[in-house]
This record gives structure tokens, sequence and C-alpha cells, in this order.
């Protein structure tokens, strides 16, 4: 019989591609693991749950649920997240700013409301920039604000105490490529990236150097209390990558490679790297440079379907972090449906550890509160090793 194992064990085990008692799972730790607002309503009255409506990152803009402790548990979660903040008199302009007016971040960037409390990413300070010089002359923010980590040390240390769960650390979308999207717009930057490249690098490389310096107080702020550290750029799309493995290689590997770097200097934890879409030709270069955790396994993105394939080729070399269907199945399949698709994921990529089940991205306003269940306790039920869903 398997001896059960505490939550953190658990994820340490598969991160360290040993078999645990059963597969992890990782919901409502980040905005790429996370629950959007309405599901995380609509799931609390189904459990029964009463807790306050709180937002990840104290940031209701984003439309993300931090869920309570009760909710948590009930949804098997084996991950607790330690996440920074905007500084904070940004988060009181924004709290105190006229109602339905536009939201604007540290970085100058910000989100219109399309419609009662749903926001888009429209405000765009660096759209028509295309010199090194408006780089250069931008008020970015100041990495060194101590409100953005100060909370993290006694968060981190608590969870650490308890000793009960993993401790993943998310800064907020300390991404350079998402960044220069949210700076320029994403046809902007694309433009500029095939036509102007000694600019697009530059602002990468900008972006680059205070999400590092960012990072580099986050780390202090936690210490040792932490097991996986969250980064990543959503590199792909449906069925493509949204640029060239040459341009990747050539503008933003080098980026990603030294932020990797950096990270492994100061810490021992596992670097959970999460891109969207399909970037299976991009998977030799995140092993090259240091990713241990690939998220979120869009299993709808070419050849990120093919999980037998991967697990054969990166099972050794990548943790996987994901892998259930957030455009199909979890919105519009039957409970059964879902159960199904976990038996199916589990089966092939949870052998022999490396696996911690996970939604395909954020779970959206489209998916039923049962079908949240039905995936966490298909997990529960098809992923105690040893695995038997073959």
């Amino acid at each position: 019989m398997t001896v059960a194992l505490t939550s953190r064990e658990r994820v340490l085990a598969a991160i360290g591609h040993e078999e645990p008692d059963r597969v992890p799972i990782v919901l409502g730790v980040s905005n790429a693991t996370g629950i959007k607002m309405a599901p995380y309503r609509e799931l609390k009255r189904l459990i029964g749950v009463e807790a306050p409506d709180r937002y990840l990152y104290d940031w209701p803009e984003l439309g993300t649920a931090a869920p309570d402790e009760a909710t948590m548990r009930r949804l098997h979660g084996d991950v607790r997240g330690v996440l920074d903040l905007e500084p904070a008199g940004v988060l009181e302009r924004n709290r105190t700013r006229a109602p339905h007016s536009d939201y604007i971040n540290s970085w100058g960037s910000g989100a219109v409301e399309i419609a009662p409390d749903e926001w888009f990413p429209m405000i765009e300070p660096l759209a028509k920039a295309t010199t090194i010089d408006e780089i250069e002359r931008y008020p970015w923010p100041d990495p060194d604000d101590p409100t953005r980590v100060a909370h993290m040390t006694a968060q981190a240390a608590r969870l650490a105490a308890d000793g009960e769960f993993a401790i993943m650390v998310t800064p907020w979308l300390l991404f350079p490529l998402e960044r220069a999207f949210a700076m320029q717009g994403m046809g902007p930057f694309l433009t500029n990236a095939a036509v102007n490249p000694e600019f697009a690098e530059a602002l990468l490389r900008k972006i680059g150097g205070l999400c590092e310096r960012l990072m580099g107080h986050v780390l202090d702020a936690v210490g040792d209390n932490v097991d996986i550290i969250k980064i990543g750029d959503d590199l792909g799309m449906q069925q493509s990558l949204l640029m060239s493995p040459a341009m990747y290689r050539s503008m933003l590997k080098p980026i990603h490679a030294e932020s990797i770097a950096a990270i492994k200097r100061r810490t021992t934890a596992k670097v959970f790297f999460h891109t969207d879409g399909d970037v299976f030709p991009l998977l030799d270069d995140l092993v090259e440079i240091g990713v241990d955790i690939l998220n979120p396994i869009q299993t709808s993105a070419g050849r990120m379907a093919d999980l037998a394939t991967l697990k054969r080729r990166y099972g050794d070399a990548l943790v996987f972090c994901g892998g259930i269907d957030t455009q199909g199945i979890l919105p519009h399949g039957t409970p059964d449906e879902v159960r199904a698709e976990v038996r199916r994921v589990i089966g092939e990529l949870a052998p022999g550890g490396g696996y911690l089940l996970a939604s395909v991205h954020t779970i959206m306003n489209d998916v039923p509160a049962e079908n949240i269940l039905a995936m966490v306790d298909a997990a529960e039920l098809y992923g105690t090793y040893p695995l038997t869903t073959r």
C-alpha cells in the first residue's frame, strides 16, 4: 500500500521525476493556474463554502480569484502561492479612482472596462514608439519599491513552517515578451521585431532588466522558503509559434536564459515556465536554458496534443503541468467527459512521475463548477500510484 504523503512531499516527488502517492494538483495558485471570479463564486455555492471574494494580486481588473482555504482543500490543491503586489501607491490610486475609469498599472499600461466588471488590456503607452531614445525617455517603474515584496517574507515563512503545501512564488508577469505586448500592442511589437529588430531587442532587454531586478527582491524576500518559481512568456499560437525559431533564438532566448541563470544562482527551487500554444519547436531550447516545469501543455494546440511524444522525448528533462483542456472539454464537456479526459491525460503524462495536473491556463467564466469538481475528483480517482489508467 502506498503511504500517504503531505502535499509538499507529493509535489517534490513528482517534480523530482518520482512517483508519489498520487498525481499532484495545481489550481488557484497564479493567473496561469487560476479560476476566474464567476466560476469561483459558483464553486463556493456548490460546495457550501461561505468566504469573501478576493482577487489575486489584489487586482479586481485581472478578474482572477484568490480562492479561500476551504475551497482550495476541496479542490485537493497541493500548492500554495506567494505573490508580489503592485507598489502601494499604485494599489491605492486604483482603489480610489473614479468608478469604471481606466485601470493603469505601474508600467503605465492598463485596461479598459468593456462590459460591467470585464476589463480588456487596451492602454499601450509605447504603441507608436520605434526608437531607442523613446525607450530611454520612458518613465519606467521602480522595481526597487519595497512595498512590492514586503509582505512575501511572512507569507512564505508561514507556509514553510506549516510544511503542508509546496510553495510556488509567482511574481506578476515577469515575462519580457508579454510585457512588450502590453506596452506596444502585439501587432506593433511583432512588426518592429521584423523590420526594426534593434528597437525590439532594446525594448525586451530594458523590460528584462527591470524584471530581473524585481526577481532579485522577490528571492531576497522569500529566502529558502520556495519550491517552485513561476516565470514565462506566451510564445505559441493555436498551430504555430508567434515568431520564428530563429527570431526567438536571436532576440528572446538569451534574455530568458539570463533570467533563469540568475534565479538558479540564488535558489534550488524549480523553474516553472508558462507558455501557451504550440511551442513544440522550442522545447529543446527551453530544456537547454534550464526550464524544469513546462506549463500549460495546451493539448488543443498543434503538436502539443501529442502527449505520448512529449512524454517519450521530454519526460526525463521536463515536468509537465497542465494538460486538461479549457477550450473544449472543461467548458463544454459533461462531467463524465471531463473525468475521461483526466484519465487519458494522466495515463499519458503521469507514469514515472513528472506530472502536475492542472487546467490549461486559468479556468474561465464558461466552465461549470461541476466540471471543476469532476476534474479534481478524477485526479484523485485515477491519479493514485501505481497507475491503472491504461
